[in-house]
C-alpha cells in the first residue's frame, strides 16, 4: 500500500554497495520512526532522530507510508537492485516500526536486495519468514540482510564503552536465527569507543573481525565521528577523546582475514577520524574506493604515503596509557 500523503524521510541518496564480487546500485534510506527503544548508547544521536509525544502504531505507520511515498516518487526504481534500510534504532522493533508496515517495504522493494538496521532482540523467525515471503522473487539466495550493530566482540567494552545493552551471545543467536529464516547477517563494528587508547581500540577491532566472521556475511567497521549530543562529545570537548587515526584504519583492513567494507564518515576533519589534515584526502578518498574495489594492493600503497604524522601514529600506539587522556586531539 503506497500513501497518497508525502512525507521526506530524514535522508536518502543512491550510490553504489560491494555485494560479493559485484558492485550494486543502491538506495539508502534512513526513515523518520517512533524512536529507538533502547536510546542509551554513548555515542548516538540518531537516538534522537523522532517523532516527539506520544504516536499511536496507526500514526506512525501512517508517517512511515507517506516517506515510503516520497521514496516511490522520487526515485525510479529500475535505477537500484539493493535498498540499505535504516531508522533511528531498529527497524524490526514494533515499537518503532510498526509491524504492519514491514510487508509495504517488502511489497514495495520486492526483488531487491535489502539490508535493514536493528537490534539483535528484534531478529525472529515470526518477524522475518512472511517479510522474506513478499520481498524475495528468487533474484538473490539471501534477499534481506540483518544489519547488527555488534560494535565488537568484547562483552566488556560494548558494555562499558558503548552501553549497547546485549551480549555477543545474543548476537551469535540472532544470526543463528536470522540464516535459518534465510536471511543473511551483516555486521556493523565500531572502531574506538570511548575509554580505550589507539592501541587498544586496534587490537579490540582486529579480534572482533576474526571473531563475526563465523557469524556474519558481510562486516562494515565504522570509525568513531563526534555526533552532537552525546556522551562522547561531552568527553570530546573536554580533550579526553580523540577519534581514530586513518593510519589505524589502514593497518586494520591490511589485516583482516577478509574483505571490510569502510565509510569514514567525517574523514580529515576533528570530529572524525583523522590524521594531521596534510594526507587525510587522499587516504580518505583511497578507503571508500577500496570498499568498492576490494584491492588489498591500494591499502597496502597507502600505508606507504609519506608523512610526518604516520610517526605520530606510530609514537602514540607504543606511547598511550589505558585510564590516562589522549596524546593528541
Amino acid at each position: 500500500m503506497i500513501s497518497e500523503l508525502m512525507e521526506k524521510p530524514l535522508a536518502s541518496w543512491r550510490g553504489q554497495e560491494r555485494n560479493g564480487n559485484e558492485l550494486l546500485e543502491c538506495l539508502t534510506v534512513i526513515f523518520k520512526s517512533g524512536g529507538c527503544t533502547w536510546s542509551k548508547c554513548r555515542m548516538c544521536s540518531y537516538r534522537h532522530e523522532r517523532y516527539s509525544g506520544y504516536q499511536s502504531p496507526e500514526t506512525i505507520a501512517g508517517h512511515l507510508r507517506a516517506q515510503l511515498s516520497w521514496i516511490t516518487n522520487q526515485y525510479k526504481s529500475d535505477e537500484y537492485r539493493m535498498v540499505k534500510i535504516f531508522t533511528s534504532g531498529s527497524f524490526f522493533d514494533p515499537k518503532e516500526v510498526p509491524t504492519e508496515f514491514l510487508s509495504d517495504i517488502a511489497a514495495r522493494f520486492r526483488g531487491k536486495l535489502i539490508i535493514a538496521e536493528t537490534r539483535p532482540e528484534f531478529v525472529d523467525l515470526e518477524t522475518l519468514l512472511p517479510f522474506i515471503d513478499i520481498l524475495d522473487d528468487g533474484s538473490y539466495k539471501k534477499p534481506l540482510y540483518c544489519a547488527i550493530g555488534l560494535e565488537t566482540s568484547s562483552d566488556s567494552i560494548r558494555n562499558k564503552s558503548i552501553n549497547k545493552g546485549f551480549s555477543f551471545q545474543d548476537f551469535k543467536k540472532a544470526s543463528a536465527t536470522a540464516h535459518s529464516a534465510g536471511a543473511g547477517v551483516k555486521a556493523y563494528l565500531l572502531f574506538k569507543p570511548l575509554f580505550l587508547t589507539e592501541e587498544e581500540a586496534v587490537y579490540d577491532m582486529k579480534k572482533s573481525i576474526r571473531d563475526s566472521t563465523v557469524h556474519a556475511d558481510m562486516i562494515s567497521m565504522n570509525p568513531c565521528t563526534v555526533q552532537r549530543n552525546t556522551e562522547m562529545e561531552y568527553y570530546w570537548k573536554r580533550g579526553a577523546y580523540r577519534p581514530p587515526y586513518l593510519w589505524s584504519i589502514l593497518s586494520i583492513l591490511l589485516d583482516a582475514p577478509l574483505h571490510i567494507t569502510c565509510d569514514p564518515l567525517g574523514g580529515g576533519q576533528n570530529r572524525g577520524p583523522h590524521n594531521c589534515g596534510k594526507c587525510d584526502y587522499e587516504i580518505v578518498n583511497g578507503i571508500r574506493d577500496y570498499s568498492l574495489n576490494a584491492d588489498r594492493d591500494l591499502i597496502s600503497a597507502l600505508l606507504e604515503t609519506r608523512c610526518d604524522c604516520k610517526q605520530e601514529w606510530e609514537y602514540i600506539l607504543e606511547s598511550e596509557k589505558p585510564y590516562c587522556m589522549p596524546l593528541t586531539t
